[in-house]
């Protein structure tokens, strides 16, 4: 009879520990994981530096199995990126994510409004703003056209309980915070971040792990003083500091002053006959501008017209005056600022900073550069005439081309190649050209330089 009652027992053992497990694993989904609060915040193009902010964070905040990230957003559209592994690293993250678009004045464009609908939750800042979502990619606008993207964003709403409608509102338009809460693009409205962090408390979101209650809040103070602040530990991510510079440098504005900037300051180098800060301020600059190029949609064509127009604004600066070239060259700077890039126009920089750039150029190129080889090659005190026979001193190599010194004033000189000056030798002027001062050792000049020339050697 023992033996009989072991098959009932043993159901009532295993129907008593059963629902008691099923109740322990409830618990344990539900309870506050406590591995903090992730806050990602992440302004400006999203390019592959922000896109790795992104991705890293959701891979930190997954490893520390944290409460919620919230990824603080506010950028004009996507550079060099793949949008879709983006939107993918958000909808497999078994953390769940909530986008806040803010503080006050910041929008979401492009990928960052089709990133926001990838994530459970969306919140927009007042005086902020979503949309419009096209094109997702600012280097690539045709790689997806208005109808997949409009499909992709109603998907993405619909999968986190949002109406599709109200996303596929912000496709092309510009939805303010109050206007896409009434349409339904996003789930609420909050001002501050710390704000939205204590509205996500009590909340059920669906992740790639099952849905997830949160527990972001506690209350603190009595009676009119108590207020909720967050539970746990929050805990800020955002680009280091070479990682910011790179991402500085990727504003298309940024790289495109840099540019020109480098390109002038080479150019005064140049003509100082010199290596000095100038020159290495400007080496750095253009070497910084093409680290941004390296992620924008450049128009290279257009890159060549800007260091053609420096070139012909030396040309003239080196005859010592503005001509034809000079007038090629303004026009080159034109075409080549108009047109630097290419893709959504939205990476286009603003007319009045082309502007500001342009002139300023070629007022440094017309007027500043000739008025320091001027004062750097010239002297007041003698006439030019007067110097031939005058003895001075090699600064540089003069061979054939170099500086020299006469009367404690730098002369640019040349001199026939087969009688180099070596710096600190002394030198012989024997012919005046211009601005240019034709030399000669002092011992060993070659007789036949000045009578190639059809001059008549002042010695004879």
């Amino acid at each position: 009879m023992l033996l009989a009652l072991c098959p009932v027992l043993l159901a009532a053992v295993l129907a008593t520990v059963q629902p008691s497990g099923a109740s322990d694993t409830r618990a344990a989904t539900n309870a506050p994981r406590r591995g903090g609060i992730e806050v990602a915040q992440v302004n400006g193009l999203i390019d592959p530096t922000n896109a790795s902010l992104i991705k890293d964070t959701i891979r930190g905040a997954n490893e520390r199995e944290a409460e919620v990230l919230v990824i603080q957003l506010a950028s004009g559209g996507a550079v060099g990126v793949d949008v879709d592994e983006l939107v993918r690293a958000v909808r497999e993250s078994r953390v769940p994510i909530a986008v806040w678009v803010g503080p006050s004045g910041g929008k979401a464009k492009g990928a960052a409004a089709v990133l926001a609908q990838a994530a459970p939750v969306v919140s927009v800042a007042n005086g902020s703003a979503i949309g419009p979502a096209y094109p997702d990619s600012l280097d690539h606008p045709s790689a997806r056209s208005r109808r997949q993207l409009g499909r992709r964003l109603e998907t993405l709403a619909a999968a986190n309980d949002r109406r599709p409608a109200g996303a596929a509102a912000t496709l092309s338009r510009t939805l303010s915070a109050g206007r896409a809460l009434e349409v339904g693009a996003i789930n609420q409205v909050e001002a501050t971040l710390g704000g939205l962090i204590v509205s996500l408390d009590g909340l059920e979101l669906t992740t790639a792990a099952g849905t997830v209650e949160l527990s972001t809040a506690r209350v603190v103070g009595e009676g009119e003083a108590r207020r909720r602040t967050p539970n746990q530990t929050v805990r800020f991510r955002k680009l280091g500091l070479m990682e910011q510079l790179e991402h500085t440098l990727t504003s298309p504005s940024i790289a495109y002053f840099l540019l020109l900037a480098g390109l002038c300051l080479v150019v005064f180098e140049f003509f100082t006959a010199a290596i000095g800060l100038a020159g290495a301020t400007g080496a750095v600059a253009i070497v910084g501008s093409f680290v941004g190029f390296s992620h924008l949609p450049v128009e290279w064509w257009a890159v060549a017209l800007l260091m053609v127009a420096m070139l012909g604004f030396a040309v003239d600066a080196q005859a010592g005056g503005t001509g034809a070239w000079t007038i090629i060259a303004a026009v080159c700077l034109v075409v080549g600022s108009i047109f630097l890039y290419g893709g959504s126009s939205r990476l286009d920089v603003r007319w009045w900073a082309i502007l500001l750039v342009i002139v300023g150029t070629i007022v440094f190129m017309v007027s500043a550069v000739p008025a320091a080889i001027r004062s750097r090659f010239s002297t007041p005190t003698v006439g030019r005439e007067g110097m031939i026979g005058e003895m001075g001193t090699a600064e540089v190599d003069v061979n054939p081309d170099g500086v020299v010194r006469i009367r404690d004033a730098l002369w640019r000189a040349r001199t026939n190649r087969a009688t180099p000056i070596t710096a600190g030798e002394p030198a012989r002027v024997v012919e005046v050209d211009g601005l240019i001062l034709e030399v000669e050792p002092e011992e060993g000049g070659a007789r036949d330089y000045r009578e190639r020339r059809g001059r008549p050697d002042p010695g004879s």
